[in-house]
């Protein structure tokens, strides 16, 4: 752990200048430093001396996965403080518009005086961890301190599993640290088996992300729909990454040529890449109209423009518009993202090659011939071809929502077996 520590704090030595130029020009660096630092901000002290849960999600994938999670144990707990952490400020900034009844702070950084602060303060009753975020020197104080440690949604992808394997003399001791594992499917928890985790400790409860509702539409979502016109076909291009949206415009004219009432809404995945994108809109020759703008002053938005989603948290939502999604990261090597967000709505859903992050989901989906798996010189034609032939358009996104709603119950499962950890140590 020694080791460890110095590693850690020479990564951040070696790394110091970089950041202060960030810091120094970039508010969303600033943002929670104290926090990061072991100090407490003014939001957590409400939980100070109540009983406290405290889940940590890393950013906006994993918050809106456990928001059914945290309404559940907030009704399952009367009276507990359910207190969420994130890493990234995206996920900070939808972490407190989604839990408003929650105090909502920055991880502190995995030293052990900035983690030693905050569970002596707080005093959890529990932590629960989504998906992989695994901190050796969190995991060592929780069980120095007899706080137990549950890892929710455990998900070990393809991509880690091979260096997890490699390092698994070290990694092992840590994941015996660990209480609970409630893994998404068999072969992750076949896969923490063999990484190290004691058997006993790892049960299957299914993917929390199946789970996962929007909580009604949102308000830029219903003045959205309010300003498209009757007969609007949307194309929404979520989660793009850097490269997706040049594919996309590119196939864009000919999807105009197929139907000429398209609107094709486009959400980047990085909040730093939202002038960027616009830019490159703007000089593709499309009109654009930029979400953070139109919140402000809604106006129509015309057939074959380009609605730029450049705010936080709406996607989710703005997907049920969809006559036909894109679900990006996935034509350029990114592990793709979640494709249940759009076939929720029963809109059907096209992805590249790449999304090892969602694997099993997709996989499922192709299984049920409700998600197109496309290459980049294939996009055109297959997203054209939607757009041609509604009807097979239809029932495919009807077979995705199909397997939204036969996969769900992971939430339940997940705060059946919580509540049994957070039982034994009362």
């Amino acid at each position: 752990m020694l080791v460890y520590s110095v590693l850690l704090l020479a990564v951040l030595v070696v790394g110091a200048p970089y950041w202060l130029v960030r810091m120094a020009t970039s508010g969303r660096y600033r943002a929670g430093l104290a926090g990061r630092l072991g100090f407490l901000p003014a939001g957590l002290r409400a939980a100070v001396g109540q009983k406290v849960v405290w889940v940590h999600a890393v950013s906006v994938g994993e918050v809106n996965a456990s928001s059914a999670l945290v309404r559940e144990l907030q009704a399952a707990l009367p009276g507990w403080v359910i207190a969420v952490s994130t890493t990234t400020a995206t996920g900070q900034r939808l972490a407190r518009e989604k839990f408003t009844g929650s105090p909502v702070f920055y991880l502190p950084l995995d030293f052990r005086f900035a983690v030693r602060r905050y569970l002596r303060v707080l005093r959890p009753r529990m932590v629960v961890l989504m998906e992989s975020e695994l901190w050796p020197r969190l995991l060592l104080e929780c069980k120095a301190q007899g706080v137990p440690v549950a890892v929710a949604n455990a998900r070990v992808s393809d991509r880690s599993f091979p260096r997890y394997m490699r390092l698994r003399r070290w990694w092992r001791p840590l994941l015996e640290e660990v209480s609970l594992f409630l893994a998404q499917s068999e072969e992750t928890a076949e896969r923490l088996r063999r990484m190290g985790a004691p058997a006993e400790r790892v049960r299957v409860t299914g993917n929390l992300k199946y789970d996962v509702r929007a909580g009604g539409e949102s308000a830029l979502t219903e003045m959205l729909r309010g300003r498209l016109a009757g007969d609007a076909y949307v194309v929404v291009c979520g989660s793009t990454a850097q490269g997706e949206e040049r594919m996309l415009l590119e196939a864009w004219p000919a999807l105009l040529a197929a139907e000429p009432a398209a609107v094709m809404v486009l959400a980047p995945r990085h909040p730093d890449r939202f002038g960027l994108v616009a830019g490159l809109v703007a000089a593709n020759g499309f009109a654009v109209v930029r979400a953070s703008e139109f919140r402000e002053r809604p106006v129509a938005v015309a057939a074959g423009s380009v609605f730029l989603l450049d705010t936080i948290g709406d996607l989710a939502s703005v997907y049920a518009l969809g006559a036909v999604a894109f679900v990006g990261g996935s034509l350029v090597v990114k592990g793709g993202q979640n494709p249940l967000e759009a076939a929720r709505f029963g809109v059907p859903v096209v992805m590249g090659p790449s999304f090892e992050n969602f694997r099993e989901i997709v996989e499922s989906m192709e299984e049920a011939r409700a998600i197109c798996i496309v290459t980049a010189s294939e996009l055109s034609k297959v997203l054209e071809g939607m757009l041609r032939d509604r009807g097979a358009a239809v029932a495919m996104g009807e077979r995705g929502r199909a397997v939204f709603e036969a996969q769900a119950g992971a939430t339940a499962r997940t705060v059946e077996a919580l509540m049994e950890l957070v039982e034994r140590g009362r």
